[in-house]
């Protein structure tokens, strides 16, 4: 993606996982490290999916440094599909190696919001979670995780309008309950073709100002 970007071989428990590390945007140090998780493995997702990238790009121009993985069976990484169970173990493993302490930010599109939000939910009382985005949230085919109200300032939830993958009816339903609030991109996609710039900004604007909530008061 950047002429910084890394290569990383992992290791999960189906084997070895392949991922990409992109160094952060700053001349000081980077202000954490976002885990980002791509969409489903049985229908093409790979961490090269474009709004995946997209989701690394603004957490690289916030000063955060990305790392992108395939799911066991995917590309580099070993094992075989596992309906969910086994990539929240990745995504865990994943988090251990490449932000075993400080400041985490954890994402995902669609499948991988999914497993993102699975992924979270033992980590709320462990880490310093900073931000959790979830993008086209696959709530009308798995079980997305219900997120504790202390972590709703600081999650980013955004779907399509028109996401004939998922609906956005299903993920109205999931976030209802919980009072969160849901972007809907006007006229959106699944996939957001040729809205990658706005899904970008709308990121971009999430993590400024979560920024903002963590300077000190004197600031």
């Amino acid at each position: 993606m950047n002429a910084q970007t890394e290569k990383l071989v992992l290791q999960g428990a189906a084997g070895a996982i392949a991922a990409l590390r992109d160094a952060a945007a700053t001349d000081g140090p980077a202000r954490g490290v976002a885990v980002i998780a791509h969409p489903h493995p049985l229908f093409g997702g790979t961490m090269d999916n474009k709004v995946v990238q997209t989701l690394a790009r603004a957490f690289v121009a916030c000063g955060w440094t990305a790392v992108r993985f395939n799911f066991r069976g995917v590309g580099g990484s070993e094992g075989g599909h596992d309906e969910g169970r086994g990539e929240c173990e990745d995504m865990l493993r994943v988090i251990e190696q490449v932000a075993p302490d400080g400041p985490l930010s954890i994402a995902g599109f669609s499948f991988g919001a999914f497993v993102a939000s699975r992924a979270a939910e033992p980590l709320w009382a462990q880490r310093d979670i900073r931000h959790l985005v979830l993008v086209g949230a696959a709530a009308s085919r798995f079980s997305v995780a219900t997120l504790p109200l202390e972590a709703h300032e600081r999650t980013l939830v955004v779907h399509g309008e028109q996401d004939d993958t998922v609906s956005l009816a299903a993920v109205l339903d999931w976030a209802r309950p919980q009072s969160l609030p849901v972007t809907v991109v006007p006229g959106g996609g699944h996939f957001f073709h040729g809205q990658l710039p706005l899904l970008k900004g709308l990121v971009v604007r999430h993590l400024r100002a979560g920024q903002c909530s963590f300077l000190p008061a004197s600031q």
